[in-house]
């Protein structure tokens, strides 16, 4: 289970939570000391604000804590850190909603990456379980958020396409999963020659591959789930500055995202035939390395001029998409760190989504603001297509114009997928630039639970 989350016990101090609102009505209730002491403080009930008052035998008593009048997913983060050492209930219980997000929000303000510190972090308090938490559902996102921000922050030297397909098999093996890797020029044996052309000036040390992992039964709807997994990004010929690569161990956080969102959907169960399919490779310089304007070769047989080197992640999607369409999937999505164009549209918390299928982006909506995992979606604008026109090529990976940017590559994508297909494409960050409560600086999971609650609500 996650750490600071104890079996209920006698010695726990008990936090009451209040809005605002409430706060007059329950001072009323109070005595007389405790009303002077709570005033004389000055907590009115401000999302967020904490007040530790005296208990009998001048022992701590209770804790009152700020709730916001809204939702808030992350309120109960920022209280851990507030609090000293020692054990904790809610109190009242809380609703079931309240609940889950209490339980996870206090979890994830225990999460740090501590793979290469020397020191451990300091220990957090301890929340008695709420009684209605559902237990399962919080471990269930603990641990994909915590797999996703563990492999996107582990450093491009530790996690290489080999590494990442391991991490792919431990998860396989923890469920039951089948997973088979291409490795290398098997990969143009099997007819993936955009992965192989992108990860082989790489291939002297770290060969590219494809990860293809399946669970579930044959006969079950097939949900697939598509991850770039460009485990460092040198922009290749097309050189990005060292500003620009500094993040770069991040660009595999696509694959990371859907490792995470399977490991939540096989530690429910979901009655699904599940397909994770990520290419893996590394952007390097090298003899070897594709140039501008070369024409490279895909699986579906289109022809794809180089207009960048350093828009790769694309390529590497686009012969895995082929391959996901080929099973007809009830559902097909991918998700990448794909372009900046998204980010500078969206900033860093907002997640871009693409799909052409109305019902399905309005779910996905929905369950982002439900969850409060949010998603803002952008148009696949079809005149934009022109833009990747080519001359001598069935289509280009990128083109000159600063405009449309992540328009564009979702373009691209979808000239690789199965219009007939329900499919939603997202353009995420997979970053926290700096920290909040429950939210350190470093790799991040977004619309993770915004997507399992859509095939939760689609298949269960």
């Amino acid at each position: 289970m996650p750490d600071h989350l104890i079996e209920a016990e006698t010695d726990t101090v008990e936090i009451v939570t209040l809005r605002k609102s409430e706060l007059a009505d329950w001072l009323a209730g109070q005595a007389e000391s405790e009303r002077v002491w709570i005033r004389s403080l000055g907590f009115t009930a401000e999302p967020g604000a904490v007040c530790l008052c005296p208990g009998p035998e001048s022992r701590f008593g209770r804790v009152l804590f700020g709730l916001p009048e809204g939702d808030d997913f992350w309120a109960f983060a920022q209280l851990p850190a507030k609090l000293p050492p020692g054990r904790y209930r809610i109190n009242p219980e809380p609703s079931p909603d309240l609940a889950y997000r209490a339980a996870l929000g206090w979890a994830l303000a225990g999460y740090s990456f501590d793979r290469y510190k020397s020191r451990s972090p300091k220990p957090l308090p301890d929340l008695a379980w709420p009684q209605c938490a559902e237990r399962a559902k919080v471990k269930a996102a603990f641990d994909a958020i915590a797999l996703v921000r563990d492999l996107i922050n582990t450093p491009a030297s530790d996690m290489g396409p080999a590494e990442l397909a391991a991490a792919a098999e431990k998860l396989a093996a923890q469920f039951g999963a089948t997973c088979r890797v291409i490795v290398g020029d098997g990969l143009l044996a099997e007819n993936y020659p955009a992965i192989h052309a992108v990860g082989r000036a790489a291939a002297a040390h770290r060969r590219p591959r494809l990860i293809d992992l399946v669970w579930g039964p044959e006969q079950a709807p097939k949900v697939t789930l598509v991850g770039k997994g460009v485990c460092f990004d040198t922009g290749g010929l097309d050189l990005k500055p060292s500003s620009n690569m500094k993040l770069m161990k991040k660009d595999m956080g696509g694959a990371a995202h859907v490792l995470g969102l399977a490991s939540m959907i096989m530690e429910a169960r979901l009655p699904v035939r599940l397909r994770v399919l990520i290419p893996a490779v590394e952007n390097c310089v090298s003899g070897d390395a594709m140039r501008p304007l070369d024409v490279l070769a895909t699986r579906k047989g289109t022809s794809v001029e180089i207009g960048n080197t350093d828009a790769e992640g694309r390529l590497i999607l686009c012969d895995a998409l082929f391959e996901a369409c080929r099973d007809k999937p009830a559902l097909l999505i991918d998700i990448a760190t794909l372009t900046g164009a998204a980010r500078s549209a969206l900033g860093p918390d907002l997640p871009a989504l693409f799909s052409d299928d109305e019902v399905l982006a309005a779910d996905i909506l929905r369950a982002g603001e439900a969850e409060a995992d949010p998603l803002w979606r952008l148009p696949l604008y079809k005149p934009y297509r022109r833009m990747l026109d080519s001359k001598v090529a069935d289509i280009n990976n990128a083109n000159d114009s600063p405009h449309a940017g992540a328009i564009t590559a979702a373009l691209f994508l979808q000239d690789f997928v199965d219009p007939a297909l329900a499919w939603a494409h997202l353009d995420v960050l997979a970053w926290n630039p700096s920290g909040r409560p429950g939210r350190p600086e470093g790799g991040e999971a977004q619309g993770l639970r915004a997507l399992f609650a859509v095939i939760e609500e689609r298949f269960a």
